[in-house]
């Protein structure tokens, strides 16, 4: 795939709590990643650019449009942690 999907993460105090797992709200995610992607970017584009980049498998895909782009808030299976990720690309 020549073009980039994945633009760059999206860090804020609550994708910082998706990751950890323990969100201080009552939310049953975690070990998930927030993405800035490309507007034309499917959820199948974003977790084929993410499992080839990272080498992690993918749970699932969300995305939502904002103001500052799209979205992809992306959970990893079981066995694979959104924090050690994280630390590889520096968002710790």
């Amino acid at each position: 795939m020549s073009r980039t999907v994945l633009l760059h993460p999206y860090v804020t105090e609550k994708t910082m709590n998706f990751m950890s797992g323990t969100p201080p709200q009552n939310l049953r995610d975690g070990n998930r990643l927030e993405f800035v992607v490309r507007r034309d970017a499917t959820r199948a584009e974003v977790k084929r650019a993410f499992e080839e980049r990272f080498e992690a498998k993918v749970d699932s895909v969300n995305i939502k449009v904002m103001k500052n782009g799209k979205h992809a808030i992306i959970k990893l299976k079981e066995g694979y942690s959104a924090e050690e990720i994280g630390m590889r690309i520096g968002i710790f």
